[in-house]
């Protein structure tokens, strides 16, 4: 069933992020936690760092789910017209986070 791979697929993933959240805040002797971008606006992450951090004593902050956003549906654009134009790429393509949209390396 593919809607319960995904739900079984987030949980670890939450679990997996709010376990080495709260790991470090308390490594760090850190008393505020905050999330942002896009993964800020996943409402299960939300809860459940919230929970955590109410159970730790930890100051949680996040923003609205409207002021989370996430840059994939521009960059799903831009490759759009990249892909028409008919550039291509192999499997040895490697990120770079702060290259200017149209720029080459």
């Amino acid at each position: 069933n593919k809607a319960d791979l995904v739900a079984s697929f987030q949980n670890a993933v939450v679990d997996a992020l709010v376990s080495r959240a709260m790991m470090l805040v308390k490594e760090r002797n850190i008393d505020k936690l905050a999330i942002a971008g896009g993964v800020a606006s996943n409402s299960a992450l939300r809860e459940a760092l919230s929970s955590a951090c109410e159970e730790n004593g930890i100051k949680y902050y996040s923003p609205s789910p409207k002021l989370c956003t996430d840059n994939a549906a521009m960059i799903g654009a831009a490759a759009y017209y990249e892909y028409i134009k008919g550039v291509r790429h192999g499997y040895d393509l490697n990120a770079v986070p702060n290259l200017k949209l149209g720029e080459r390396i």
